[in-house]
C-alpha cells in the first residue's frame, strides 16, 4: 500500500473502468443540532441519508430519511449484544413498532422518507427481517457486505468504538474502503452495491468532521468515483 492513504485509495480507483459507486449513512438522528449542521457543511452537497429514530423525531431534519427502529431502546439481556429488533420480543410487537414508526416519519418527511430500516446497533433477528418486504418495507440498511438486493448496507465506521470512540484516523478509515472496493472488484462483494459510509454525528469530534469534508470532496472530484443519492439505492 502507498505511504499515503488518499493515494492508495486513489490507485484503486484507477483500477475500475467505470466509476465506483459510494452512499453516505448518518445514524441517531432525532432533531437539528449543531453537530447535524456541521455534517451537513462538511459533506457540502453531498447527497445523505439519515436514519432517524421515529418516537422523537423533529420535523426539521434534512436528506434522505430512513427508519432507526423505533426509540432506540436495548432489549437484549445482561452480556449480550445490544438490538432493538432482535429475538428478545414477540414479533408481532416489533412490527407493529416499526409500522408505528413508518407512520410518523412518513407523516412528517413524505417522500422524502424511504421506507427502508437501518435498525439500531446495526442488528435484527434474522426471522424478522425476513418478514419486512411483505410487511411493506422497501428495503433494509445493516453494516456488512449485503446478502440480497434487499439490502443496501454500510461497510466503513469512522469511529473508534472500542477506545476513545473519536475518528480511527486516516489510514485506517481509508484502508477500509479501498478494501471494500478491492473486494468489490474482484468479485468477492457484490460489484453493484455501493460503498457504505457509516456517519454518527453525535459522537463525531474534529477530527471527524475535517475527514468528512475531504472524504466527500475527494470522491466528488475524482473521474473513476461518484456519490450515489441514497432515493436511488432501493427500487420501488
Amino acid at each position: 500500500m502507498a505511504a499515503d492513504p488518499w493515494q492508495a485509495l486513489a490507485d484503486e480507483l484507477d483500477l475500475w473502468p467505470e466509476p465506483a459507486d459510494f452512499w453516505w449513512r448518518d445514524d441517531d438522528a432525532e432533531a437539528w443540532t449543531p453537530a447535524l449542521e456541521r455534517l451537513a457543511e462538511a459533506l457540502d452537497g453531498v447527497p445523505f441519508a439519515l436514519a432517524v429514530v421515529p418516537a422523537e423525531a423533529a420535523a426539521d431534519l434534512p436528506g434522505a430519511i430512513l427508519q432507526h427502529g423505533w426509540r432506540h431502546l436495548n432489549h437484549a439481556g445482561p452480556g449480550e449484544k445490544k438490538a432493538e429488533f432482535g429475538g428478545h420480543r414477540a414479533q408481532e410487537t416489533m412490527l407493529a413498532e416499526l409500522e408505528a414508526g413508518r407512520e410518523r416519519l412518513h407523516a412528517l418527511y413524505g417522500r422524502r422518507f424511504l421506507p427502508v430500516l437501518a435498525p439500531p446497533w446495526n442488528r435484527i433477528d434474522p426471522a424478522l427481517a425476513a418478514r419486512l418486504p411483505e410487511a411493506g418495507w422497501r428495503g433494509l440498511s445493516v453494516f456488512r457486505p449485503r446478502r440480497g438486493p434487499f439490502e443496501t448496507n454500510a461497510h466503513v465506521d469512522p469511529v473508534a468504538w472500542r477506545t476513545h470512540r473519536g475518528f480511527r484516523g486516516e489510514t485506517e478509515v481509508l484502508g477500509d474502503i479501498a478494501a471494500h472496493l478491492r473486494v468489490r472488484r474482484e468479485g468477492r462483494a457484490d460489484l453493484h452495491e455501493a460503498t457504505g459510509i457509516l456517519s454518527h454525528h453525535p459522537v463525531a469530534d474534529e477530527a471527524s468532521f475535517t475527514f468528512f469534508r475531504e472524504l466527500a470532496r475527494f470522491i466528488a472530484v475524482h473521474p473513476r468515483a461518484r456519490w450515489r443519492d441514497p432515493a436511488t439505492l432501493w427500487p420501488g
